[in-house]
């Protein structure tokens, strides 16, 4: 089949095609496959709000759950079987993939319970429970980077988990999880695990960024605060990819691990669906292109980009800069940057938990209709 054009450029300029989106009936129609053979897509994340929408709102589902009512599954074991069950074939689908990119592509992600996200030990007994129970080996385990989350990246890369670092807003974050990850793996040699086939990715949200400071920017009112609309987002990636580059490309703890078969931590731009109407509907695609970058992308946002989107490779690199005098100028008209950051995880949390506790009740109601039905 034939690729998307301009999918097939933004994959040839380094950036790993990932669609943000799962669901049973994508996988059973061949849909995902198609994404891989028509979009350049090599990979897949989740979320719970992803499961949530899929689980809640399709039929697929029906008759797995009532067999798990029948079994006397409980509503947390019946979304494990099925959120695993769900991952696990489509990674069976990128499986080959995964096999041609030598590991780098072909990942499927889930993320822990969202509930643990301010739990270490809880969140690395669900990470290896997770990971035994797809038993897949391009599988990635999703973290956020909670500061009890941050223990947790360490913990289970150094048992040879692949780890996907989800909700990090703040380059301050970021360079703590680039040392979390670093640390795994130096744990993780002296396990005796095989660097080679551990991965990882660092998943830096954009657009939620330009959401909470847009907004704040408006409040403020001034000309010079309404100027700064739409920068903070690639700005903060921007600085975040020149981060990568300085702990990956120049310092000198790396090159020791990569002598042992390590590869560095993949930045993945998430939350890449522009929010803001007035922004073109790529934005955060098309203006964050670099060599070894994952962009993650929802449904609507791939599909804006295969019609219409455009790859700047001047992007990114050089513009750090810049990006560093954008954040000089915010904090000048009155942003409290610190704060912003600080919001825009707890949120973050905060929703993943409301999407999963939304599956719980969903899915608690469906298995009391299946078990009213079997009485």
């Amino acid at each position: 089949m034939t690729q998307n054009p301009k999918l097939a450029e933004l994959s040839a300029a380094g950036v790993s095609v990932w669609l943000d989106d799962l669901s049973r009936d994508l996988i059973a129609s061949g849909g995902l496959q198609d994404e891989i053979d028509t979009r350049s897509v090599v990979g897949v994340t989740t979320n719970p709000a992803i499961f949530q929408a899929s689980i809640s709102k399709a039929s697929t589902y029906d008759e797995q759950i009532a067999r798990l009512a029948a079994e006397g599954a409980d509503v947390d074991a019946v979304i494990t079987a099925i959120t695993t069950d769900d991952v696990r074939s489509a990674c069976d689908v990128f499986e080959p993939v995964f096999a041609d990119s030598d590991g780098l592509d072909g990942r499927v992600s889930i993320e822990v319970d969202p509930r643990l996200a301010h739990k270490t030990d809880e969140t690395v007994a669900q990470a290896i429970e997770l990971w035994k129970l797809v038993d897949r080996r391009n599988t990635l385990i999703k973290i956020p980077a909670t500061k009890a989350g941050l223990p947790a990246i360490t913990a289970v890369l150094a048992e040879g988990i692949s780890v996907n670092v989800t909700l990090i807003f703040s380059v301050e974050r970021y360079r703590e999880v680039m040392d979390a990850f670093l640390d795994g793996l130096e744990a993780a040699h002296r396990n005796g695990h095989d660097l080679s086939q551990i991965a990882s990715v660092a998943s830096f949200f954009v657009s939620r960024v330009d959401t909470e400071i847009d907004n704040r920017l408006e409040k403020i009112g001034t000309d010079e605060a309404l100027a700064l609309r739409g920068k903070a987002g690639l700005a903060n990636a921007r600085l975040a990819y020149a981060a990568y580059r300085e702990t990956f490309e120049t310092e000198t703890k790396f090159p020791d691990l990569q002598a042992h078969g390590a590869r560095p931590q993949r930045a993945l731009w998430a939350s890449t669906g522009t929010k803001n109407p007035e922004y073109p509907d790529t934005l955060y695609v098309s203006e964050l292109v670099a060599p070894n970058t994952v962009n993650t992308m929802p449904a609507k946002t791939m599909q804006a980009f295969a019609d219409h989107g455009w790859v700047d490779t001047d992007s990114i690199i050089g513009r750090a800069e810049e990006s560093r005098e954008v954040f000089a100028a915010l904090t000048a008209v009155g942003v409290d940057l610190a704060d912003v950051f600080e919001v825009l995880e707890s949120e973050g949390v905060a929703k993943f938990e409301d999407a999963w506790n939304e599956l719980l009740t969903a899915t608690a109601e469906q298995l009391d209709r299946s078990r009213s039905g079997q009485a």
